[in-house]
């Protein structure tokens, strides 16, 4: 328990120089785009392609990449449903209440706490999601506030080949199905420069976190977070009590519904020409809040030992080597 307080600490220490350094004027606002490309172009694949490596995939486990789709559309509806009737209201919710942002915040927790098979777990969770957060959530939120009658599809497939965590992610899972290892000299180099993923990626929020917009509209942030996080919470739980896997994966999508908002929302709301402002300050109190209870439940769930888990039969036939 204490090593876990500890190294959650250290990623709210790191993520708090971030923002003190930014406000000394260390780095700039638009220093935080280059952290973000550092991270999701370098160092977060790097962090795929060295946990994938070795692992002998099973097609069965093709379900947690549907989990993740399946959790990104559970929000964009009840956000739907709990706005009011205005449609652009709508549009707003639908942005800011889905996607999970494990790339940047989550998968360093993965990397720390929960081993090679909490990061498979964890990207492939993403991949899935990776719908969602880039260009779903979107696509469904114009549709609203335009009143189309369908959802693009060629534009979000454009964005998710142009993205490398997921072509990462797409790369690695069918290598490993295939049962194909990279060469000893990829796998090194990517052992090591993952090694900086947690730490860039935990400066990269502390530098791009801002609360801003109008104060007057508190009811309405107060009210996107509680849809937010009440179905996520429940999503966890679900996930975890009930989902036929060992110990060791349901541990890990444990903590993945809890992520933060995605972090594309706030560009993608101001693509729509919604409240940028109001959406950053969302996107930034949900990063708090989801510290507070992915460190809560990592000390609840590696608190279980792997003999109180679920027994084989419940996942026998499938190799989690």
């Amino acid at each position: 328990m204490a090593e876990i307080l500890m190294k959650a600490a250290a990623f709210v220490a790191i993520i708090f120089m971030g923002y003190l350094l930014r406000k000394k004027g260390f780095f700039k606002e638009e220093d935080f785009h280059v952290l973000s490309k550092i991270v999701l172009k370098i160092t977060l694949p790097a962090a795929i392609v060295a946990n994938f490596s070795g692992v002998d995939l099973q097609a069965s486990l093709l379900i947690l990449s549907v989990l993740g789709l399946g959790g990104g559309l559970m929000l964009i509806t009840s956000a739907y449903l709990a706005a009011g009737k205005n449609r652009e209201e709508k549009a707003f919710f639908m942005l800011n209440t889905s996607g999970y942002n494990i790339g940047n915040f989550t998968m360093p927790f993965a990397q720390s706490f929960l081993g090679p098979a909490g990061v498979i777990t964890t990207s492939l969770f993403d991949t899935g999601n990776s719908f969602i957060c880039l260009g779903g959530a979107f696509s469904a939120a114009k549709m609203v506030k335009e009143g189309e009658g369908k959802i693009s599809l060629i534009p979000i497939i454009k964005t998710l080949v142009r993205s490398v965590p997921f072509d990462a992610y797409i790369t690695m899972t069918a290598l490993s199905l295939l049962h194909i290892s990279l060469p000893a000299p990829v796998i090194t180099f990517s052992e090591v420069v993952s090694g900086a993923n947690a730490f860039i990626a935990m400066l990269m929020m502390g530098v791009g976190f801002k609360i801003s917009g109008d104060t007057s509209q508190k009811g309405k942030i107060v009210k996107i977070l509680a849809v937010r996080y009440g179905v996520s919470i429940a999503v966890a739980a679900a996930l975890y009590f009930f989902m036929p896997l060992p110990l060791e994966y349901r541990q890990a999508l444990a903590i993945l519904p809890l992520s933060p908002i995605a972090s594309a929302a706030p560009a993608f709301t101001a693509d729509l020409k919604g409240d940028f402002g109001l959406a950053s300050a969302v996107n930034s109190i949900s990063i708090v809040i989801s510290i507070v209870l992915i460190t809560g439940t990592l000390l609840l769930v590696l608190s279980v030992s792997p003999s109180r888990g679920i027994p084989e039969h419940c996942y026998k036939g499938l190799n989690y080597s």
